[in-house]
């Protein structure tokens, strides 16, 4: 890799060009976009990103799963450049060109199950799970939308109504959008009863408050995550996901995976859905799906997708011809570089690590995940109550020793880590080496 793969801390971090800039930022931009690490980038690649200090850090977080690839994946670099030079945009409602079919007809080939499929692009995750609800509701003719406790769907005025938790993504935005109901999730770390009753007992209680609450003959779909992703990395437990769907296929439900941040490799499978064999009617995808350039989409069942009228979707840069050619080129990384067997090889060796960890600090009450989407939740020592003051030390250590490091969770509490699938063991180990040392200052 032309950047070089090894972590290099120089100033403090963030540094003073980094200190400058966030001032000029703090003048220009709104408070209410924050960041996780107020540090300014130059380039990065690899597993490594490198700031205006000359700092190199290591990257657990991929963007929040968006560069699973790389920041600079050669592949995609050129597709790009070389797209650039012969037209940046038509938009495909005007004048449609190819590469938007090659990655429509790429997801319905990639994507669960072997039914007639069709795929619509769109900009982002947010505007993916809208459009999945547009088409349900349009094939079914009913209006009702389930999610779930825990649940991120977007920041748009409907996913943020799906979204579960109020600060930062809701507080003071209301009024909300109408015909949405949440439902118990199958979280087996905080589940009353214990692990073992978890996925039993919570699709019971979801598919009752649905029968009961909403009526199942007015649900148009059902939206869950595979694995939660803001809430704080849940996977729900074993049979939880494969009885939900059920139950959709049963009463006309359309069930809708969204896989924005599970997509692509992430969890070890090319989609997280597979772990337990689900096919859902509708997929949205998003982050990992390009490389870094915006670019997400719906794919699903023809027989569901073609009810929409003519006109009823697209928008002017859903499917933009750059993000078209950088997914084909993510998409080719995947396939030859073999990312889902590399995404299971990171899983090996963190989850490992973690456990023991988990041994040793009684602060890490649980440790969770598949493939490169892991994370530990921060309790109380000898409780579940929630610690996110140890979360913040732990954050705040790893950061100055040059490990990028995001949080999640309802509670504030949980530590997640996306590294990119094409990070090298050592820069693996070493910042599992960081990370175990702000364990034990804390």
């Amino acid at each position: 890799m032309s950047i070089p793969q090894e972590r290099r801390v120089v100033t403090a971090i963030p540094g003073p060009k980094s200190q400058e800039l966030l001032a000029r930022k703090q003048a220009a931009v709104p408070p209410g976009i924050a960041h996780a690490l107020p540090i300014f980038i130059t380039r990065a690649g690899g597993g490594v990103v490198e700031d205006a200090d000359g700092n190199s850090l290591i990257d657990f977080g991929s963007g929040i799963a968006v560069t699973s690839v790389g920041n600079s994946a050669p592949k995609v670099v050129e597709s790009v450049r070389k797209q650039v030079a012969d037209f940046t945009h038509t938009c495909f409602m005007v004048t449609p060109y190819e590469s938007y079919v090659r990655v429509a007809e790429k997801l319905n080939e990639l994507t669960p199950g072997d039914h007639e499929k069709r795929t619509v692009l769109l900009n982002t995750g947010a505007e993916a799970v809208e459009n999945a609800v547009k088409i349900a509701r349009s094939a079914t003719g009913r209006q009702a939308v389930i999610v779930f406790d825990h649940g991120y769907h977007g920041r748009t005025l409907l996913t943020m109504t799906m979204t579960a938790k109020n600060l930062p993504y809701k507080q003071g935005f209301g009024p909300y959008a109408p015909e949405v109901y949440r439902v118990p999730l199958a979280y087996p770390f905080r589940w009353p009863t214990g692990p073992e009753n978890c996925a039993e007992e919570a699709a019971a209680q979801a598919i009752d408050m649905i029968g009961k609450q909403v009526g199942a003959q007015n649900v148009a779909a059902v939206i869950i995550e595979p694995i939660a992703g803001e809430g704080g990395f849940i996977e729900p437990a074993k049979g939880f996901l494969p009885r939900i769907a059920e139950f959709c296929r049963e009463n006309g439900i359309v069930f809708v995976a969204d896989e924005v941040q599970t997509g692509f490799a992430r969890t070890g499978h090319l989609f997280a859905c597979e772990d337990e064999g689900v096919v859902p009617d509708l997929i949205a995808t998003a982050k990992g799906i390009a490389g870094g350039l915006p670019l997400a989409a719906v794919t699903g069942r023809a027989e569901i997708m073609d009810k929409v009228h003519i006109g009823g979707l697209g928008g002017t840069y859903g499917g933009n011809p750059l993000a078209c050619e950088a997914a084909l080129a993510v998409m080719e990384t995947i396939e030859e570089e073999d990312l889902v067997a590399k995404a299971r090889r990171i899983g090996e060796i963190m989850l490992p690590r973690l456990h023991a960890m988990r041994e040793r600090f009684e602060v890490i009450g649980d440790v969770r995940g598949r493939g490169a989407m892991i994370a530990v939740e921060l309790v109380r020592p000898g409780t579940k109550e929630p610690n996110p003051a140890a979360l913040a030390e732990v954050v705040r250590r790893c950061h100055a020793e040059g490990l990028l490091v995001l949080t999640a969770g309802t509670y504030g509490n949980v530590l997640r880590f996306l590294p990119p699938l094409v990070m090298p063991e050592h820069l693996l180990e070493e910042g599992l080496g960081i990370l175990e040392k702000a364990f034990a200052a804390v």
